[in-house]
């Protein structure tokens, strides 16, 4: 049997910047933190994410987790 083991986390912000004049779609930019503990849960990492975005000029879309994970044999 295979374990995952997470060995990263990162916090990723994604704001809305606007539209593209010519298409019409909407522009995102991103800010992302590294080192994020990996075992933080979403209800810690939420309300964190949203303070962090009250700071930013442009409004919050989504915020994301990315975790990376190392497979090993259990």
């Amino acid at each position: 049997m295979a374990v995952a083991d997470k060995i990263n986390s990162t916090l990723r912000l994604v704001l809305y910047d606007g539209e593209d004049m010519e298409t019409g779609k909407p522009i995102y930019k991103t800010k992302s933190f590294n080192n994020v503990k990996t075992d933080a849960i979403a209800d810690q990492l939420l309300p964190i994410a949203e303070a962090v975005a009250s700071l930013q000029e442009r409004p919050l879309f989504n915020v994301q987790r990315n975790d990376s994970s190392e497979l090993r044999e259990a």
